[in-house]
């Protein structure tokens, strides 16, 4: 590669947009595990890219109302650790806004435009969020009204946001 081409992606990735996945759990199944670091890789090229794990609750079986609000207040104050003020927060919540790829690709285009450098995609234990956390949240994003396992939703997002600059780049990827 000659020192000039070098030099110019080096500036472009610096400029680029800063993605963190801050999520609750870590992966147990390598086959996510396969799946999340192809798509790590695959991004490197458009972005800057963190996946932050907080320490998930443990839920007892038959939990009270009480006891899960509890839980997610636990799992939230881990969360929110990692958000920064100046951060555009998505939470991924079921009661969220359904995109389809191309407008999702849209979104986080016209965020970038708009002089948002730092993106931050939440996703939650197996109780989903606080309330406190989808208040803070700057968007609520849904893949579905249908339940995911908060390890398959990981894989799901970095897939959608690759995807996503596939589109913005205007670069050919599947159907």
């Amino acid at each position: 590669m000659n020192f000039f081409v070098h030099i110019i992606i080096n500036k472009w990735k610096e400029n680029s947009m800063k993605i963190t996945v801050l999520c609750v759990g870590k992966i147990k199944e390598k086959y996510f595990t396969a799946g999340i670091a192809e798509y790590e890789k695959r991004l490197s090229r458009y972005c800057k890219l963190e996946i932050v794990e907080v320490a998930d609750e443990k839920t007892p079986d038959q939990a009270s109302e009480n006891e899960e609000r509890i839980i997610k207040a636990k799992e939230a104050e881990r969360l929110s650790k990692y958000i920064k003020d100046d951060s555009y927060v998505i939470a991924l919540a079921i009661e969220g806004k359904q995109l389809d790829s191309v407008e999702f690709s849209k979104k986080i285009e016209q965020l970038g435009i708009n002089g948002v450098s730092h993106i931050v995609f939440l996703i939650g234990g197996s109780l989903g969020l606080d309330t406190e956390l989808l208040k803070r949240a700057d968007m609520k994003l849904s893949f579905s009204k249908m339940t995911f396992p908060h390890q398959m939703m990981r894989m799901v997002l970095l897939e959608q946001v690759y995807r996503g600059y596939r589109i913005m780049k205007r670069e050919p990827y599947h159907k």
